[in-house]
């Protein structure tokens, strides 16, 4: 007589399966370059912990962003500005263990919170070497002009970096307010300056956040070898992301003109990250009629 014995489990639930690995191919720079060039949509969303991160890997989401965003959707602060580089590391091994978990292929960006780079390259240095350490395979960091040797800098010492034009939610008191950005042709300019500035330097990719979407897609033609991710910035970018908890229709306050709830019709947490990358990689997601400037 044989006997079984029965698989131990969690009180508190288990982190879904990976999609079978012969099926997925691992998210680099390279990958990022061949989708970027055969046309393919990237995708981006935020995640801030081990299960949700586990999800939306395997809702087929290739890179995920863990923001600062966090300090308003997970913390209740009124802007980002008051996220430390502690609770970003946090967050990021967190992330970066629900990811490992499930075999995941993410590729897992990281951002460099306020006052964690603007005192020195030395000091942006510290801090990315604390979120790569931490699982992060990118840090990002916001702002053009005075942000480009930072980002050389990084990058010559093996640091993928991701800049973010457009509002950079960090500066919004100085921006006065979530307005877009890039409107008139001095704005446009300046903002087409510092993108090729920061693409010059090094940087891999570039979030465009409320941007018009006709500079928008004019910075993407321009941009070959940095790839614009775009939030509020149109369809002609070469990807999307979106924070988890909007596309989720959790907002607490009013949900952003660029945001769609892809819970409403979804059922299940998986199913409205599906659903989103379906929509972003064929293009009724985002509409510009709708969700741009």
């Amino acid at each position: 007589m044989t006997s079984t014995t029965a698989q131990p489990g969690t009180p508190y639930g288990t982190l879904p399966p990976a999609s079978p690995l012969p099926q997925r191919r691992p998210i680099s720079l390279p990958r990022l370059a061949q989708m970027r060039a055969a046309g393919e949509k990237i995708t981006m969303l935020t995640a801030y912990d081990a299960t949700f991160a586990a999800v939306a890997d395997a809702a087929g989401v290739e890179t995920i962003l863990v923001g600062d965003s966090l300090g308003m959707v997970c913390q209740g602060l009124p802007s980002t500005v008051g996220v430390s580089l502690d609770t970003m590391a946090y967050h990021t091994e967190s992330v970066a263990r629900g990811v490992r978990r499930v075999q995941g292929t993410a590729w897992i960006v990281a951002d460099l919170p306020f006052g964690s780079y603007h005192e020195s390259r030395e000091q942006a240095l510290r801090s990315a070497t604390r979120l790569m350490q931490a699982g992060a395979h990118m840090v990002k960091l916001e702002g053009g002009g005075w942000t480009a040797p930072t980002v050389q800098f990084l990058v010559e010492r093996g640091i993928p970096v991701c800049a973010h034009l457009g509002l950079t939610p960090q500066t919004v008191h100085a921006l006065g307010g979530y307005r877009v950005q890039g409107k008139g042709d001095a704005a446009a300019a300046e903002l087409r300056r510092h993108a090729l500035q920061l693409q010059d330097a090094g940087a891999a990719m570039l979030v465009l956040e409320m941007v018009p979407a006709a500079l928008s897609a004019q910075l993407t033609q321009e941009l070959v070898h940095c790839h614009t991710i775009g939030i509020g910035a149109g369809q002609g970018t070469a990807g999307q992301v979106l924070v988890l908890h909007d596309m989720l229709g959790m907002n607490l306050g009013k949900m952003p003109r660029f945001v769609h709830n892809f819970m409403q019709d979804a059922g299940s947490v998986k199913g409205a990250m599906a659903a989103y990358v379906q929509a972003v990689k064929n293009g009724s997601f985002p509409d510009d009629a709708v969700h741009a400037w």
